[in-house]
């Protein structure tokens, strides 16, 4: 199985486009070591040939543009994409709003919860996918599914689907429930373990999670890899560097670090391999000189990076 990592920031990318924070003039200015990151998505194959996207971000023209493999073959047909679907997690904006450029009647499967499925329903500018070249496809929130294209053709890659602590959209978010996590449902946020047909590594990707409990933990044992949420290091990163209110708690999202953070929890977890992304660009990880980056990495962990390819 091929995995590539084709953005690995949060919502609003690296550098976002109005943020003047220092680590945005930093990778703005073509500072050494700081790479730029488009938002939160992921590509996979089983044989090399046929990808499935895991969130379609509003980067995803971009991503597909730097990601020969996702590109038309030299001896495809005028119209033609090797992108037999699409698999979400959630319905954030950084997650969904790629969608709306995968029109153009490609014939491929979207993926989601019922409760996403809904939101993508409700939403009418989602139309603008053909039913008739687009299909939507549930996920159920547990269980295993054999992703397969348009035409019901087995793409090799296979994905049980777990619930994980979350919150509902920002966009869906009601202000009467504050206290209730602000309307957030069963099915807002998933995580997914991805392997393929018959092949025996597997990949658990969780971009956005707000809490880690013991089922989570022994689920995760003797993982070959984890992709897990790095949006920020501290619970109030964004108060304390002045560009925005909200906490990670607030957002939906587990700090890495601290006594409650992933860093911590995870540690004495057997995970071959764990990578963080969904990085926000107020988080120091992404300053490769930073005391926290030095942390990240002594503790085990790898900061991933657009085009970052993992082989399983």
């Amino acid at each position: 199985m091929r995995v590539k990592i084709i953005g690995s920031a949060a919502g609003g990318g690296f550098p976002q486009w109005n943020c003047n924070y220092h680590l945005s003039r930093a990778v703005r200015h073509g500072e050494d070591g700081f790479l730029p990151r488009t938002q939160s998505s992921l590509a996979v194959s089983a044989n090399g040939r046929d990808w499935a996207i895991f969130n379609a971000s509003p980067d995803i023209r971009a991503q597909i543009a730097a990601t020969p493999e996702l590109q038309p073959a030299a001896d495809g047909a005028l119209r033609d994409s090797p992108v037999r679907a699409v698999v979400l997690t959630n319905a954030d904006v950084d997650h969904i709003a790629g969608l709306l450029s995968l029109r153009e009647r490609h014939r491929y499967a979207v993926y989601a919860t019922e409760r996403v499925l809904e939101v993508l329903e409700q939403n009418s500018i989602f139309n603008v996918l053909d039913r008739d070249a687009v299909d939507r496809r549930p996920l159920p929130l547990s269980g295993r599914t054999v992703i397969a294209d348009r035409e019901g053709a087995p793409t090799g890659i296979i994905v049980d689907t777990f619930s994980v602590a979350g919150k509902v959209a920002l966009f869906l978010e009601d202000q009467t429930k504050a206290e209730h996590g602000f309307g957030t449902q069963s099915g807002d946020t998933i995580g997914l373990r991805i392997g393929t047909t018959g092949g025996s590594g597997a990949l658990y990707y969780i971009p956005g999670c707000a809490a880690i409990d013991e089922n989570l933990k022994a689920r995760l044992t003797c993982a070959d890899c984890l992709l897990f949420d790095g949006t920020v290091y501290t619970d109030t990163e964004m108060p304390d560097a002045g560009v925005g209110a909200k906490t990670g708690k607030r957002m939906g999202h587990l700090a890495i670090s601290g006594p409650d953070g992933s860093v911590a929890q995870l540690a004495d977890t057997s995970i071959a391999r764990r990578i963080y992304v969904h990085i926000n660009n107020t988080n120091p990880i992404l300053d490769p000189r930073s005391d926290e980056a030095a942390a990240v990495l002594a503790a085990g962990w790898e900061i991933g990076f657009d085009g970052m390819e993992i082989a399983l």
